[in-house]
Order: C-alpha cells, then sequence, then structure tokens
C-alpha cells in the first residue's frame, strides 16, 4: 500500500485520495509511506524517485537490524518500532518490534515498513503536531522522538500487565498467568535489543552529517535521544523486576511441590502402621492373638491397636512437622 501524506494550506497533515497519479514532480517535498509495498508498487517507487529497490526492500525483512546506510546521495535509517501483536487464542496482548526505514534522497522522503504502526498512524492522524512534509531532516527526527516516546507508553503498559498478572497469581498459581507473565518478558527481551539499537542510530545521526540540520532540528535530536536513553532505562528496571518476580514464583511453587510430596510421605507412613497390623492379623497361621471362633472381640482389638499406633505415628511425625 502507498499513502502520499502532504501539509494543506493549514499545515495540517493529509492524505492523498486514492487514484491519484503519481508522478516526480508531484511527489517532491511530499511523504511517502509505503506498507509491505509488493514488488510492482517498489519498483513504481523506485522510478519515480530514484530510490533503489534493496533500500526500499531493507525494513521488509523482519530480522534487518537498526543501523544508517548511505549510498551516494541516498541516505536510509533503519530503526525498530515498537508494535502490539493480537493473538486470537489468547485473551491478552503481546508486545514486539519491526523495523522501519527512512529514506532520504534528493527532496524526496520514503517511509518503508512491514505493517501499519501507531508511530506513523500518530503523524497521519493529526495526533503530532507541527509536522511538515516537506523538511525531511525534521521529519525524520520527529519519526526517532515518537518511536522512542511509543516504548515509553508501551513499557508503562506493559508493567500495568505484569502487576494486573501478579495480583491474579498471588490468589491462584494458573498457568495461563504464568504464560502471559513470560510472554511480557519476552516483549521486554525484544525491547531492550531494539532500544540499544535505535540508541546507537540516534548517536550517529546526532554526531555525524549524514543530514543536514538546522539549528532547530538539533533540539528534536536530542530530545529523541534523552528519550531512548529513558526508556532503556525503564525497560532494564522492568525486565530485573520481572526475572526477580518470576525467581519467587518459581521458587514459591517449588515449595509448594515439595509441602505436598512432605505431607504425602507423612500421610502414607501413618496408613502402612494399620496396613502392616492388618496384613499380620490376616495371615491364615495359627499362633496369632484372638484368631479362634471363640474370641469375636478379636476384630475390635486389632482395630484399636491399629487406631493407636496410627495416632501414635501422627503426633511423632507432626512434631517433626511432617504436617
Amino acid at each position: 500500500m502507498i499513502d502520499i501524506l502532504y501539509n494543506d494550506l493549514n499545515k495540517n497533515v493529509c492524505v492523498c485520495p486514492e487514484g491519484q497519479e503519481l508522478t516526480s514532480d508531484f511527489l517532491v517535498n511530499k511523504w511517502i509511506n509505503l506498507i509491505n509495498p509488493d514488488d510492482r508498487e517498489v519498483d513504481r517507487i523506485s522510478s519515480l524517485t530514484g530510490i533503489s529497490g534493496e533500500f526500499l526492500k531493507a525494513a521488509l525483512d523482519e530480522e534487518e537490524r537498526a543501523r544508517i546506510d548511505k549510498d551516494d546521495n541516498c541516505v536510509m535509517v533503519l530503526m525498530d518500532v515498537p508494535i502490539i501483536e493480537e493473538d486470537p487464542e489468547e485473551d491478552y496482548y503481546t508486545y514486539g518490534t519491526i523495523p522501519m526505514s527512512i529514506i532520504h534522497k534528493d527532496n524526496f522522503l520514503v517511509t518503508v515498513c512491514l505493517r501499519e504502526n501507531s508511530v506513523v498512524n500518530d503523524f497521519k492522524f493529526g495526533r503530532v503536531k507541527n509536522v511538515e512534509t516537506h523538511k525531511s531532516t525534521r521529519l525524520t527526527f520527529q519519526l526517532l522522538y515518537a518511536v522512542s516516546t511509543k516504548y515509553l507508553y508501551y513499557l508503562r503498559l506493559i508493567n500495568k500487565a505484569s502487576q494486573r498478572v501478579q495480583s491474579t497469581l498471588e490468589k491462584n498459581m494458573k498457568n495461563n498467568a504464568i504464560l502471559e507473565m513470560l510472554d511480557l518478558q519476552k516483549s521486554l527481551v525484544y525491547f531492550s535489543t531494539s532500544i540499544s539499537a535505535n540508541d546507537a542510530v540516534i548517536e550517529k545521526l546526532n554526531k555525524q552529517n549524514y543530514l543536514k540540520k538546522y539549528d532547530e532540528d538539533q533540539d528534536v535530536i536530542d530530545d529523541a535521544g534523552i528519550e531512548n536513553k529513558q526508556a532503556a532505562e525503564m525497560c532494564s528496571i522492568y525486565r530485573e523486576i520481572m526475572n526477580g518476580t518470576m525467581e519467587a514464583y518459581g521458587t514459591i511453587i517449588s515449595n509448594n511441590v515439595n509441602d505436598i510430596m512432605k505431607f504425602l510421605t507423612a500421610l502414607t507412613l501413618v496408613i502402612s502402621v494399620p496396613t502392616l497390623i492388618a496384613s499380620l492379623f490376616g495371615m491364615n497361621l495359627g499362633g496369632i492373638p484372638w484368631n479362634s471362633s471363640n474370641t469375636p472381640w478379636g476384630f475390635g482389638v486389632v482395630c484399636g491397636i491399629s487406631l493407636l499406633l496410627a495416632i501414635i505415628s501422627g503426633i511423632f511425625l507432626a512434631k517433626k512437622k511432617m504436617f
């Protein structure tokens, strides 16, 4: 899918209607947003802007790392953006990251991503102010800032979800809650790796002149770096807390299993005493007390002895804290 974004007379971001004829002159100073483009769309934009197909397809690889690549007068800034992943089989959200590229060449600006994401949609639907599509460098830094703040927002959601799951686990150790906690832990690992890679990209853009910067642009890239470092610190804190929480619940589960096994062992010992007595008196041999037909109270005596020995065994094991 191809979206062409531009500023109207009131400097609001608008999307060109479908059916608009695309020419090189028309695309100048506009924002070309490609969402999971097919080969035909890639070839079309490549022929209109002069950007190589290799650059346009870089972000379509989910395993592509964040980096800056430059070829002649074409600069590609590749970064990882956070996304929410919905699983129809689960009743909760998980989080991940996908690559998104921002490509500069002459007066053309192109962004490419595998799927729609909330970062671009915030710009597209006017939730970000002071967006000017003809200022490509400023727009790139604004996108980096938006990505960093989006990580902070999703990290807060992960923290709230973690607290909710912990409340559930305190009441009942359900497998679904433990699996949800593991998925949240995995999301933090993805976030931590992506935030670190984005930080390297921001540092390079800040220190080197890959893109022409104006004075007002410097504040935006500085803010993006600050927000990204804050996201990295927050992610690290949440990971440590969640790791400690999972270890604590693992210890609790192990202790519960040990308590159950100890109880069952003690119960087996108590039950084995009357079983042994009943086995001895049930043998078809002579010389067993009260084993004649003239002693009808023999069964009661055996049951009493079994019960007494079972009680004594139970008291002994209880003092040893086996119950």
